[in-house]
């Protein structure tokens, strides 16, 4: 699946030297690379019985609410702190120099409920482990994951052992 990296604009040194940055947004304005990302997760989860797509803030609600929708499937949206009106649940987690939180709304997911967690994507795992310890811990089951872009030379398929990982794109 890799052919879709001709969509994938690189960045060299940014945001900072010696870090090369994959931007998604030429993928998003091409009309036919995002409807293939999207068909291509599409194929990949179709027989998974999907009941709800969650996508994390902020560059996965580019992606989650296409593929609910085409999965006939709800989208539930995991946020920083603060961001969502009703009652949350919340998930910390440590980052390599510090932590972050992470909040869903506790009835975006009912127990039983087949949950696809989808991002832009997967570095070393720590924002995709948290969601998963979040929809979890109300009950939800794990489909699978999809992330567009996977940093291979990093170790976040290793913090999501255990799950179904898909990624259309390796660097």
């Amino acid at each position: 699946m890799n052919d879709l990296k001709k969509y994938i604009r690189e960045v060299p040194d940014f945001p900072k030297p010696g870090i090369n940055f994959y931007d998604i947004t030429t993928l998003l304005q091409d009309a036919r690379g995002l409807r293939e990302t999207v068909d291509r997760f599409c194929w990949c989860f179709l027989d998974h019985q999907v009941d709800k797509v969650v996508g994390m803030e902020s560059r996965g609600f580019l992606f989650a609410p296409v593929l609910a929708c085409s999965l006939n499937a709800g989208f539930v949206p995991v946020r920083k702190p603060g961001k969502l009106p009703a009652k949350t649940v919340r998930h910390s987690y440590e980052l390599e120099y510090g932590s972050d939180t992470l909040e869903m709304h506790e009835d975006a997911i009912r127990p039983g409920e087949r949950v696809l967690i989808v991002d832009d994507l997967l570095a070393t795992g720590g924002t995709a482990a948290a969601t998963v310890e979040l929809v979890r811990g109300v009950g939800g089951e794990i489909a699978g994951l999809g992330f567009v872009i996977e940093l291979g030379f990093l170790p976040g398929r290793q913090k999501l052992a255990g799950h179904e990982v898909v990624s259309l794109i390796t660097y």
